[in-house]
């Protein structure tokens, strides 16, 4: 069966490490796809703190300025301190986040991680015929249980990280921390450079660009939901990932304030179409990697556009995906001719 046609069940991501053969992507369950289609439905259910932020693009900036470089790192950016219970502490702290872990069981979140990074290991043998170690290291530096964090109801998931059948998680406002498998077949498949400058539509979690973050020069990432981006705009800060920047705003209009463009733009969410200001924004031999159908439906597929020397952008269809809809423009305005 060829890529373009497969689709997996979302219930069934991972059954064993050496499941090697798994045929799709999914970025939210039906709990959450219910939370967001009564978010988008007012007249099914009152809106609430998940409305989406206006179209304006207004920046909100995080930590640095829109077009200031970050130092290129020749290697994956690893921590400088060992990842401790009293680190997670403070991260929680600074990042204004309360939580309710205990030390025994921030114990078992990190006994588990590495069955975790031995799945992505041979998922992505699997699926690539052979894995990126920049992106096995990259997983290996983050701290993943510190973006499990359920912001609707301000408490820490921690406890669900690294487990054992991969799959999204809520985190409020109609929002999701997708599978950490799906994460790593999309970092792989943009295959990061360290002079490469990112942006992802629908910063969710902050998971992704925060991986991303790790090999890249920069990583720029817009969430439309006001509480979740403004929240998320305050962990990168405490670990010190200084070169991610995040803004509250439509990513349909991409960040057209990063004036040299981008390397590899990534939604996290479905499209239905891709919005041609993201083409504009995309560098020569840059790749845009975008989910596209319809809100809700199966039959959703992951398309690569790359846009060769000479401007032309050329497509092609990946795997069937499963993935939250984009919002904003993207409902209301209708296919460009």
């Amino acid at each position: 069966m060829t890529p373009d046609r497969m689709m997996m069940d979302r219930r069934t991501l991972l059954t064993a490490a050496g499941a090697a053969t798994l045929t799709g992507l999914a970025a939210c369950d039906e709990n959450t796809m219910k939370s967001v289609q009564a978010r988008l439905n007012p007249t099914q259910a009152a809106g609430g703190a998940g409305t989406a932020a206006p179209a304006a693009q207004t920046p909100r900036v995080t930590p640095a300025a829109a077009g200031q470089a970050s130092a290129v790192s020749t290697t994956v950016r690893m921590p400088t301190e060992p990842w401790t219970f009293a680190r997670f502490n403070a991260a929680m702290q600074a990042s204004g986040r309360p939580h309710a872990i205990t030390e025994a069981q921030f114990t078992e979140i990190q006994a588990r991680k590495p069955a975790a990074i031995e799945r992505i290991r041979t998922y992505l043998d699997g699926r690539f015929g052979a894995h990126d170690p920049n992106v096995i290291k990259a997983f290996e530096s983050l701290p993943r249980e510190y973006f499990h964090y359920a912001y609707a109801q301000d408490a820490s998931t921690a406890y669900q990280a690294y487990e054992a059948n991969p799959k999204p998680w809520a985190i409020g406002h109609g929002s999701v921390l997708s599978d950490y498998l799906g994460q790593a077949y999309m970092t792989q498949l943009a295959a990061p450079k360290p002079t490469d400058v990112t942006l992802e539509i629908g910063t969710g979690s902050g998971f992704q660009s925060s991986l991303l973050s790790r090999i890249v020069r920069d990583a720029y990432t817009i969430e439309i939901i006001q509480p979740i981006g403004e929240a998320v705009g305050k962990i990168w800060a405490p670990l010190g990932y200084d070169n991610v920047h995040g803004r509250v705003g439509d990513g349909y209009f991409g960040w057209p304030e990063v004036t040299e463009g981008f390397d590899t733009i990534m939604l996290t969410c479905v499209a239905q179409y891709a919005p041609p200001e993201l083409f504009r924004q995309l560098k020569p031999g840059g790749k845009l990697i975008i989910p596209i159908g319809q809100p809700f439906r199966r039959g959703q597929v992951l398309y690569v556009y790359t846009k060769d020397a000479d401007g032309r952008v050329h497509s092609r269809r990946d795997v069937g995906v499963f993935f939250i809809p984009m919002t904003g423009a993207m409902q209301n305005r209708p296919l460009p001719a």
